[in-house]
């Protein structure tokens, strides 16, 4: 587990931050506003809104940090093809309103629905009585993700939860997935870095990779443009870490830390403190804005 105490050993304040955080523009339950809120509540000095494939809550979030003195990164969360799984690159500071990165993220859009529809197929198919406005009210929006899918499920007592839904229906192998067509990294990278962002690696410990295969993959995307490694992230542990930072290191990448919030949809997570013993110190911020001026 990661000790609480390590930043102030190691010389660092305690102004603490979060550097992936979801709110309900894309799968988390908060809306960016109530986020602000809650980061306040929270004492967190800065939190960074990574919704996954969309832009649409930043605006929100940036007026009401202002409001409440909470420093907001304009942020995304993009999927990626590596080899045969998915895997996600974060965007940092990005010019959410560029046109060239919110033409990039229609196509992911239209494609996510291409996949929604399939999977809600052949959950009909296996005799579960769910409808597209059903998927839509739930999310309270357009863009509907799994955690929608599951949440819809448990509701109408077809699974137990969020997480008993995609292991027995949602996930890669099983009977209602549908693969959908994302970008290449390199893709990601070059979108993140034309919106004047910066990209970095999210949780490399969770693509079910062996240490030397998360090594070559960061090998490759460091040549492809990669800027940074989330080396700090709710279900790592010391060991994970230290790794972690050891690569970073090696590769000359800067490190961010989050802790994947998205409310309620994964109540074992909180903001700016993951399960618990989360502390991500306002430096790595700091570290981030000086390479981003380089």
């Amino acid at each position: 587990m990661i000790k609480a105490d390590r930043f102030l050993k190691g010389g660092y304040s305690m102004k603490c931050i979060d550097l992936h955080v979801h709110s309900s523009s894309s799968d988390g339950t908060l809306s960016p506003r109530e986020l602000v809120l809650y980061a306040k509540e929270k004492n967190l000095a800065a939190f960074a809104l990574t919704d996954h494939d969309v832009v649409d809550g930043i605006e929100e979030a940036l007026a009401e940090g202002q409001k409440q003195g909470i420093e907001i990164v304009p942020g995304i969360e993009l999927a990626a093809q590596y080899q045969d799984r998915e895997i996600h690159i974060l965007g940092f500071f990005i010019d959410y309103k560029d046109p060239y990165f919110l033409e990039r993220l229609q196509w992911i859009q239209k494609e996510r629905k291409r996949r929604n529809q399939k999977m809600l197929e052949k959950l009909n198919d296996l005799g579960f009585d769910i409808t597209l406005e059903e998927l839509k009210s739930v999310a309270g929006k357009d863009l509907i993700s799994r955690a929608h899918f599951g949440k819809l499920l448990q509701e109408k007592g077809y699974a137990a939860s969020i997480t008993d839904a995609f292991q027995l229906y949602l996930s890669p192998g099983k009977a209602a997935y549908v693969q959908r067509e994302v970008y290449s990294p390199k893709e990601c990278i070059h979108f993140i870095h034309e919106a004047k962002g910066l990209a970095v690696l999210a949780h490399p410990t969770l693509y079910d990779l062996s240490d030397e295969e998360i090594k070559d993959l960061i090998k490759i995307l460091k040549a492809e443009g990669l800027d940074g490694i989330e080396a700090i992230y709710s279900l790592y542990t010391n060991e994970e870490e230290a790794k972690l930072r050891s690569w970073a290191h090696h590769y000359n990448l800067f490190i961010t830390g989050g802790s994947d919030f998205h409310g309620k949809n994964k109540r074992q997570i909180d903001l700016g403190t993951g399960r618990g013993n989360l502390k991500i110190p306002y430096e790595l911020l700091e570290e981030m804005k000086k390479r981003l001026k380089k």
